[in-house]
């Protein structure tokens, strides 16, 4: 058996056969050196590349939602204090209004 797969070592352990080559850098790779990442076999420096720009777009999700968060807060405190508010002039007109009345 003569090919191409034979002659492939592993970019890492030079006395290794390779068994893949990762779909990012191209470089070939033993079974130690790979890891499955998304139904795929990546390095390890193009597996931290992934992790890095995951981590990147989780960040951003994060910030976002705790703005959403503290608006929400906001928004809830602003409408109790209004309410309670509302519901205080309401009793303090009855109350004033039937003060006239027994007048």
């Amino acid at each position: 058996m003569t090919g191409a797969g034979l002659q492939h070592r592993c970019w890492n352990h030079e006395a290794r056969e390779a068994v893949c080559q990762c779909p990012q850098c191209g470089r070939s790779f033993c079974r130690e050196c790979v890891t499955e990442h998304e139904s795929r076999l990546l390095c390890a420096a193009c597996l931290r590349h992934a992790a890095q720009a995951g981590a990147a777009r989780r960040g951003g999700l994060r910030r976002m939602a705790a703005v959403g968060l503290t608006l929400a807060g906001v928004v809830l405190a602003w409408a109790v204090f209004f309410g309670a508010a509302e519901g205080l002039i309401t009793v303090t007109e009855r109350t004033e209004r039937m003060a006239w009345q027994d007048r």
